[in-house]
């Protein structure tokens, strides 16, 4: 198929490889773009392991916490600006009384609900602040947790919301411990718990991924597999919260430290406003004076 200049930019920020090298490995792996990955990696041309997914669109992320629930939702907005102002703080504050109360299954189902079970729905409630406030909004997603008595919630909200982290330890009712946890979670960025829970598919993937590239450096094959193992060792540190150092006390890793007081994390949750969506291309600045001069 014929590779796009738009291709290679993704490809680049994905992997952060060189453009004569993103446009080969298109090539090669004829415009697929997780193989072009692959390809890369393989090579020892890119090192990152996870998508670079671009940052774009603007808004807050916030926690709600009611007994032995809570629930950690984003909603967008357009700027920057009106994530700051007191209309939209406002809108955060409802909607997350709403969501730990009502318990819905998933967005659409929220929109649907009577605000706290009464008057007028979500969906209207929100569109009437679209109204005041001049902008576009809208509910994106959300997670309601639940927790027993002697367990604890982790809330964090770093940069005032522009990353949010909900986690639950059990066997602790310590919520500066579960804080510090999602503290961890919010500056490293886990995907996993622990190893357990990664998929059997994602392990061979990248078992494999990780052969060809010490192949391709040319060591000999009878200690490929010991160093695959080891580099298998080091991606497991990368992605699961357990085997990874612990921020706060980079000589414990985070499954001894929170051993240590008793406790086990059951579940965490990591959302930053925008990511995974597609950045406007307009330049603010630029916008703002296209309106002035009209």
């Amino acid at each position: 198929m014929a590779i796009t200049a738009q291709m290679v930019k993704e490809l680049r920020e994905k992997t952060g490889a060189g453009m004569m090298d993103c446009k080969k490995a298109l090539q090669e792996t004829d415009g697929d773009m997780d193989k072009a990955v692959d390809y890369l990696r393989e090579k020892g041309i890119a090192k990152a392991a996870k998508k670079a997914d671009r940052i774009a669109a603007e808004g807050l992320t916030h926690i709600t916490v009611d007994g032995n629930t809570a629930v950690l939702f984003e909603v967008n907005s357009e700027t920057d600006f009106v994530a700051k102002n007191e209309q939209f703080k406002n809108l955060l504050t409802e909607i997350g009384n709403h969501l730990v109360k009502q318990k819905p299954g998933n967005v659409e189902e929220a929109l649907q609900q009577k605000l706290h079970g009464e008057g007028d729905t979500l969906d209207s409630f929100i569109t009437n602040a679209i109204a005041k406030i001049g902008e576009k909004l809208s509910l994106r997603r959300f997670v309601v947790a639940e927790k027993g008595d002697n367990d604890a919630f982790g809330a964090y909200l770093h940069m005032g919301g522009r990353i949010g982290v909900l986690s639950v330890l059990e066997n602790t009712t310590d919520e500066d411990l579960a804080k510090d946890i999602s503290m961890h979670v919010a500056a490293v960025n886990p995907k996993y718990v622990s190893r357990d829970a990664v998929s059997a598919e994602e392990v061979e993937h990248e078992r494999n991924v990780l052969k060809q590239q010490a192949l391709n450096e040319g060591k000999p094959e009878n200690i490929v597999e010991k160093m695959v193992e080891g580099r298998l060792g080091k991606y497991f540190e990368d992605i699961c919260l357990l085997e990874q150092s612990f921020v706060k006390d980079p000589d414990q890793k985070v499954k001894k430290y929170v051993e240590g007081k008793g406790a086990t994390v059951k579940t965490f949750v990591r959302y930053e406003v925008g990511e995974g969506m597609e950045k406007r291309s307009e330049n603010f600045a630029d916008e703002v004076m296209s309106q002035v001069k009209k």
